[in-house]
């Protein structure tokens, strides 16, 4: 008896209906998640704090409805810039010690919880504090 000398045909893979269908569902996951990402953003302010005085301006703090943010120094026609989410209502607030080494206050605008757009805090160079905003109450 002799044995066949031909080989076993090459075996060939296909794709299942069960991994088409799961394929799908995933890539449908994928869409869905990637979607809602971009549909829930969260309301931010950003806000710029300018020097435009001559000298520098040290030890600032901004006072917001649940939080508070700040820096160290800023120097003279510099800016610093910070993003927050305000939780609640109430008052903004700059504190800043000047040149002549004495604590400066203003108070701002009243925000509340939900808006986003800017806010920019200006020094000028006589210590007069302005606020200019441009915010919008979301949902």
């Amino acid at each position: 008896m002799k044995r066949s000398q031909h080989a076993p045909p090459p075996r060939t893979r296909t794709v299942g209906t069960s991994n088409r269908i799961l394929a799908g569902v995933s890539a449908a996951a994928l869409a869905i998640l990637l979607s809602g990402l971009a549909a829930c953003r969260s309301a931010f302010i950003e806000t710029d704090i300018r020097n435009d005085g001559d000298t520098p301006i040290r030890l600032i703090e901004v006072d917001y409805p649940s939080a508070s943010f700040g820096t160290q120094s800023l120097a003279a026609h510099s800016v610093y810039h910070y993003r927050f989410k305000v939780q609640g209502s109430g008052p903004v607030t700059l504190t800043y010690t000047g040149e002549d080494r004495k604590i400066h206050t203003a108070k701002g605008p009243t925000l509340d919880e939900g808006q986003q757009g800017g806010l920019t805090i200006t020094v000028d160079p006589a210590g007069k504090v302005s606020w200019t905003e441009n915010l919008l109450k979301t949902k």
